[in-house]
């Protein structure tokens, strides 16, 4: 043959595509590192749905508790509300009966101190009846004298007089003497400081009460309190109180 190489190189090729030709297999080559990716990127879409739906559950069951505790809640707040008034009302009731009660306690303080009062005016009558002088007489029945405060007290006087032939009432006044301490020392105050002091100006035809409050200067303890009953300038009686 003139060109051997060409033929030879024709014989390859003829091997190459023809009946005698070697079976060739085609495959797609992918790495293992991209189907992992694939794998996890298709596990995180079907967790996040799964976890989507869940959450939808979910919400829709936190919901419905939510609802159910806003309305109970509600119940709850009508029912304290219910619960304060009545509580209300009935502290309401509680106060009143304690300030009807209190009322009641000085009303009966106040009846019993009349009671006293009207035995002692009855006391009086029938120590006045049974006098037969014939002379006018004054006398003070009752002389007590109580605390009212830091440097206050209060007197209490009760005079009856019988009257005489000769006087059938009695004009003339009366005259307290304080005697107190003060700072170790003693002082003596005398009231009223005028003679004619209407306050103590008295007029009697069988009995007359008295009452008033004496204030003293500050820290001054009291150590006795008479009563003087005079007629112008003459002693008539005088009596230490009763503390």
């Amino acid at each position: 043959m003139p060109f051997p190489a060409v033929s030879l190189r024709f014989r390859k090729i003829r091997r190459r595509f023809g009946i005698s030709a070697p079976r060739v297999v085609v495959r797609r080559h992918m790495p293992w590192q991209v189907v992992l990716v694939v794998l996890v990127c298709f596990a995180v879409c079907a967790g996040a749905g799964l976890w989507v739906v869940v959450q939808r559950n979910q919400a829709g069951f936190l919901v419905r508790e939510n609802e159910g505790l806003r309305s109970l809640v509600t119940l709850q707040a009508e029912e304290l509300a219910a619960l304060r008034s009545t509580a209300g009302t009935e502290r309401n009731a509680v106060r009143i009966e304690k300030v009807a009660q209190q009322g009641l306690i000085a009303r009966i303080q106040g009846l019993e101190n009349e009671n006293a009062a009207l035995k002692e005016e009855v006391r009086l009558f029938e120590r006045l009846a049974s006098v037969g002088a014939e002379e006018a007489v004054v006398r003070v029945e009752n002389f007590r004298v109580t605390a009212d405060g830091p440097g206050r007290f209060r007197y209490r006087l009760i005079l009856a007089f019988k009257p005489g032939r000769q006087a059938p009432d009695f004009r003339g006044r009366f005259q307290l003497a304080v005697i107190y301490e003060q700072a170790g020392r003693a002082h003596t105050l005398l009231l009223p400081e005028q003679k004619s002091a209407a306050a103590y100006v008295i007029e009697l035809k069988a009995f007359l009460r008295r009452e008033g409050v004496v204030e003293l200067p500050p820290g001054a303890v009291v150590k006795t309190v008479k009563v003087r009953i005079l007629q112008g300038d003459t002693l008539k009686v005088e009596q230490v109180a009763q503390f």
